[in-house]
């Protein structure tokens, strides 16, 4: 007997794939125990005994890839990202976090500190408190630069409690901008720099960072003024500078750009049979709350139908397909190449500007990829 090429068949066109194949490829099945085809399949031969070329193309890409923004709001945002392959999903990830850059405390000279809180912890706890400044409008500081208005951010901070007084809480608005730099002596700054080099001087800039026209109408600030730093008995007293220079995520997570920029490929909940009456109803009390993926609707006749109301909320516990038989009225799937994806700032960049500037990092990469290629 003759083989019949499979595009030959009635039911599968040239070209395509047979409908269980292609639901392998481009979705991660979820059963009740685990789920199964999570992987991609990158390799263009894949399929080539269908006539199916499974190859990457430039321009179907392209016309596939798609940014769909669902929410922003000053500290968040969430968007699609349709058409694209994990790796970059999480490429961009990794960059959101370690790549960008921003302003964060790093020096912290030390007058006087007569607190509970050791130096090396009161200054770790100010390193991690956030800068609302655009990091863009600094420059990276080296070791043999000497900090200037474009270089460096310095903070004062002297607070006392009083004897006889209640304790005091000390908040991050105590922490303030010195727009003309350090007003400490220098034989205190050199005394105490820990570093076994020439020591740094801290001296006053060149000019004011206040007349600066990209500060002169947004000054510098903390996006939080109410961190607790510290708490003073009576009697006790701090004294401190804080500088803060331009630094990456990968350095120390304290100028990481973002509390989390995480993603999630999209969940599809499909219904394969009807599902009426009091099963109906027990399947929408399988969903936990606040989820609430299944509702109820009226056929008519008091005939009451569960439908799939908000997929996106499904977390995909899986309570819905446990039990006996629930498998063959609901089917749980992701789809492999639509991700969500939520950004969470620290608040001196915008999440819209976060993404942006992720981009062109990557672009930058491409471009330093194919140089080195050609």
């Amino acid at each position: 007997m003759a083989k019949v090429p499979i595009w030959d068949l009635p039911d599968v066109p040239k070209g395509e794939l047979p409908p269980h194949l292609e639901l392998q490829r481009t979705r991660v099945l979820c059963n009740s125990d685990a789920p199964t085809h999570t992987e991609n399949i990158q390799y263009s031969g894949a399929y080539a005994s269908m006539g199916v070329d499974n190859s990457v193309r430039l321009g179907q890409f392209q016309n596939n890839f798609k940014v769909e923004v669902i929410r922003v709001t000053e500290d968040d945002m969430e968007f699609d990202m349709i058409g694209i392959d994990a790796a970059l999903a999480n490429a961009f990830r990794r960059i959101l976090i370690a790549e960008l850059p921003t302003m964060a405390i790093e020096k912290v000279l030390i007058a006087n500190n007569t607190s509970v809180i050791q130096d090396e912890v009161l200054a770790h706890r100010l390193g991690l408190i956030p800068i609302k400044v655009d990091p863009r409008l600094f420059d990276y500081m080296s070791e043999n630069d000497v900090p200037h208005e474009k270089n460096t951010i310095v903070f004062k901070l002297h607070v006392r409690c009083e004897r006889g007084g209640p304790r005091l809480t000390v908040k991050s608005d105590e922490l303030i901008w010195l727009p003309n730099g350090s007003e400490f002596p220098l034989e205190a700054a050199n005394l105490t720099s820990n570093s076994t080099s020439k020591p740094k001087t801290y001296t006053s800039f060149r000019c004011s960072q206040d007349s600066l026209p990209e500060f002169s109408e947004n000054p510098i600030g903390l996006k939080y003024p109410d961190i607790t730093i510290a708490k003073l008995g009576p009697g006790q007293e701090i004294e401190l500078e804080a500088h803060a220079v331009k630094g990456m995520g990968k350095t120390h997570a304290k100028w990481s750009p973002v509390a989390t920029a995480w993603y999630r490929m999209l969940p599809e909940v499909v219904l394969l049979q009807d599902v009426e009456g009091e099963k109906a109803e027990e399947l929408k009390n399988k969903c936990p709350k606040p989820c609430n993926v299944f509702d109820i609707e009226d056929v008519g006749n008091g005939n009451k139908r569960a439908v799939v109301a908000r997929p996106r909320a499904c977390t995909l516990c899986r309570e819905c397909i446990r039990g006996e038989g629930w498998d063959k009225y609901v089917a749980l799937r992701r789809v492999k190449d639509h991700f969500i994806f939520t950004i969470e700032s620290t608040g001196a960049l915008p999440p819209e500007v976060l993404f942006t500037e992720a981009v062109k990092i990557l672009e930058e990469k491409c471009e330093r990829v194919i140089t080195e290629l050609s």
